[in-house]
């Protein structure tokens, strides 16, 4: 009996090798990409899924209702906030993720909306295809602060980019890595403390309930008017109104948004008809090089839990203990 393997990731072995790869492995992959449906049409098809790989659609308990060949659930990309790991675990099946395959792409982007903020790329562009040229001075980043809230594998790689640039740079973390700040020269802030230094806040931590909102009105009331905010984290961690705000009062200079709570995002917020924020479709993670090292890392997994052996990035090693 062939392998199945049904996926709700958009992205999952379409890029570099992996059509390939996927090609000569005999598997059966079922793409449940539907926007027009609350699961993309996964429950269509998940009562003859041996392996689910996970997008941005949540799995909870309803995921598996029909399953009846499911093995394990592995998400296609790092953040496991949309996956119901006690759910999993609670049916047997071992939830495994890519940390590190994605996080270049990620703080790369984050360098990019620096950029484009600072510079006024966006309007600029928008200012010289219809009809103008309006040549508004920008700032450097060079010389800036810039502050990490999150100094893990996609901070510690965006801090590493931002100081060969110029910038200093200074982090919020709950477990810094001591050896890491030491080595770069970054100071360790309490959130507070560096929404008031920095010239720029990029947002790299977990989204879920323990950060809902965890820059609202009070977070930005604390941000100098010249700043900008970046959000490629979960939509969730932002509170927008109150951005929306801040950015209509002349309280923050900027913001870019990567990440929506709803996505695709309704459009009618107020966010998105002012002229000083940068949207992108929560694309951080979507450079050709990343959606490789990513779906290499999913098949090497299915192919350990075929084979029989325990994959190194089990989230949930306790499902072995049943």
């Amino acid at each position: 009996m062939s392998i199945v393997v049904a996926t709700t990731s958009p992205g999952f072995g379409r890029h570099g090798r992996l059509p390939q790869l996927l090609e000569e492995t005999g598997w059966e992959i079922v793409r449940c990409t539907d926007t027009a449906l609350q699961d993309g049409g996964l429950s269509q098809h998940i009562g003859r899924a041996d392996f689910l790989v996970a997008g941005l659609v949540p799995v909870s308990t309803s995921t598996f209702q029909g399953a009846t060949r499911l093995k394990a659930v592995l998400k296609h990309g790092v953040g496991v906030d949309s996956v119901d790991i006690p759910a999993c675990t609670a049916k047997g099946y071992p939830v495994t993720n890519t940390p590190g395959a994605n996080s270049n792409a990620v703080a790369e982007l984050a360098v990019g909306m620096m950029f484009s903020m600072a510079r006024n790329i966006t309007y600029g562009h928008m200012n010289v295809i219809s009809g103008g040229w309006d040549r508004k001075p920008g700032t450097e980043i060079g010389g800036k602060v810039l502050g990490i809230v999150g100094l893990g594998n996609i901070g510690k790689l965006l801090a590493r980019k931002a100081i060969a640039l110029g910038m200093t740079v200074v982090a919020s973390d709950l477990y810094p890595d001591k050896a890491f700040i030491a080595e770069y020269g970054i100071e360790i802030l309490e959130l507070d403390a560096l929404l008031a230094r920095a010239d720029y806040v990029s947002l790299h931590v977990f989204g879920g309930t323990g950060n809902a909102a965890l820059i609202g009105t009070k977070q930005l009331a604390s941000m100098k008017p010249s700043a900008c905010l970046l959000n490629l984290a979960r939509g969730e961690v932002v509170d927008n109104d109150a951005l929306a705000e801040a950015l209509c009062g002349g309280r923050l200079r900027g913001a870019a948004i990567d990440a929506f709570v709803t996505e695709p995002p309704d459009i009618s917020h107020p966010l998105f008809k002012l002229p000083n924020v940068v949207f992108t479709p929560h694309s951080g993670a979507d450079s050709l090089e990343a959606l490789e090292n990513v779906g290499l890392m999913v098949i090497s997994d299915i192919k350990d839990f075929i084979a029989g052996r325990r994959p190194a990035r089990v989230l949930n090693p306790e499902v072995y203990d049943r």
